[in-house]
């Protein structure tokens, strides 16, 4: 004989209350149905679970641990099952992306992938360089790097990178067609991006040692973050080594100018990595948006 679900989920509420009347309100039915429920449950066991002396009912010994037993059962019933509604919810697209990325790249193309998306919610966070993603919080992730990185990934844009300043730094050579040499490059005043490495691979990829002094490595304008170097660049305040797929924008406009075709970090590059919920299908819908903006087939 199958087990009388609704009567035991009814003597519970009775049991909980401590009233037929207070139990009908909790599961909005008519206290008649509810004392129905606890008399049915009480045949079915054989015997009374409540003494009914009085006005209010109170348990028997064995009604009371059948109380606590069945109260444990529903919270634990309960709890499984938001945990499995709570898995089936359906929340925004997280797309991660370092700073360089999200500002030069993602967000000007981002109407494109909404307008061919409208269903999709969308939330895009930093990716910190040099930090390992959460991948159970993120779906995708724009990263930036020496070689392949670990998961999922895929190369997107390459990191190539070449110096370029504001044109209002140039004055009047401003329109001169021929590569700057390097002591002109370091006359206009260098911009650093973390730390001053990247200037020396430069000068030595050029032929030449670095030609800086003690004192000009004091006044050195290093800025932690790609933004806020661009942002110099573009405000004329030196030169900088930018990466061309993030500045292209800025160069067809004539916002900044490349000063030489000597370029660095030819071996690094920006990846699109998918974490471990690569099957959903928003997923494979925002990594073929992503490569068609890329390839210059979609906005």
């Amino acid at each position: 004989m199958q087990i009388p679900l609704n009567s035991l989920r009814a003597f519970e509420a009775v049991a909980r209350t401590g009233s037929f009347k207070a139990a009908a309100e909790l599961l909005f039915v008519t206290q008649s149905a509810v004392s129905h429920q606890v008399r049915h449950l009480e045949e079915w066991l054989g015997g009374p679970l409540f003494d009914r002396d009085g006005g209010r009912p109170r348990l028997r010994p064995e009604g009371a641990e059948l109380a606590r037993a069945v109260s444990l059962s529903l919270a634990e019933m309960e709890a499984a099952c938001n945990r499995v509604r709570d898995g089936r919810r359906v929340g925004p697209l997280v797309i991660a992306a370092i700073p360089s990325v999200a500002v030069c790249w993602l967000i000007p193309r981002l109407a494109g992938f909404r307008a061919a998306h409208p269903e999709v919610e969308l939330r895009v966070v930093y990716a910190m360089h040099g930090r390992d993603m959460d991948f159970p919080d993120v779906h995708l992730a724009f990263v930036f790097g020496k070689g392949q990185p670990e998961g999922e990934a895929e190369a997107f844009l390459p990191g190539v990178s070449v110096p370029v300043c504001s044109p209002a730094l140039l004055g009047a050579r401003a329109g001169r067609g021929t590569p700057y040499l390097p002591s002109e490059v370091l006359a206009l005043g260098l911009l650093h991006d973390t730390d001053l490495s990247g200037w020396a691979a430069w000068f030595r990829r050029a032929g030449v040692p670095m030609p800086m002094t003690d004192a000009s490595r004091k006044g050195a304008a290093v800025f932690e973050d790609f933004n806020l170097l661009r942002a110099a660049a573009l405000a004329g305040q030196g030169v900088a080594l930018c990466p061309l797929a993030m500045i292209r924008p800025d160069l067809e406009a004539g916002r900044l100018v490349q000063l030489s075709d000597v370029s660095v970090l030819e071996d690094h590059g920006y990846h699109l990595v998918t974490g471990s919920m690569g099957a959903d299908a928003r997923i494979r819908a925002f990594r073929d948006w992503a490569f068609a903006a890329r390839d210059g087939m979609t906005g």
